[in-house]
């Protein structure tokens, strides 16, 4: 059985852009989302990936992920997802002793930017760097299939 456990952090400045050392430019979509589960077509860079999760809401979830063709990626983006699309740059920063995934959203999710560090186990502790601030795991709003439906750019600052 397949599994994710991640911690997801909003970002505060852009200190940690002097630690990158990999980027991957990505385009993804979903093609059903439901309260037990999310089908995602990603395309990252080259590559692409079709990924099944479980919808529950915290650190751990089901997951699932498969190659699958760049052109039957591009296919299911452009004819068969839900829009908007979510375009990101994710940025790969190690951080003592993980690697954090830094994700700079694009288009209809501009101007968010969070953090995520996968975990052995849930209860494994970690270091959380100093541009790292709330944490954000436990909420709905930051995560990538419900930023389809509500994108950044329509939350209310108020």
């Amino acid at each position: 059985m397949a599994e994710e456990i991640e911690r997801k952090f909003l970002v505060l400045n852009d200190s940690w852009r002097k630690q990158v050392y990999r980027q991957s430019v990505m385009r993804q979509g979903y093609l059903s989302g439901s309260d037990k589960s999310s089908i995602r077509v990603r395309l990252a860079d080259d590559k692409a990936y079709l990924n099944i999760k479980s919808a529950t809401l915290g650190v751990y979830r089901k997951e699932y992920e498969y190659e699958i063709p760049v052109a039957d990626a591009n296919e299911l983006l452009d004819q068969l997802c839900q829009g908007p699309l979510i375009e990101k740059t994710r940025y790969y920063v190690k951080y003592a002793d993980h690697v954090w995934e830094v994700d700079v959203f694009a288009g209809d999710n501009a101007g968010l930017i969070v953090a995520e560090v996968e975990l052995a186990h849930e209860q494994e502790e970690f270091a959380v760097p100093q541009w790292a601030g709330d944490e954000v795991s436990g909420d709905t709003r930051y995560y990538n299939v419900c930023l389809v439906k509500h994108p950044y750019k329509d939350w209310s600052t108020t």
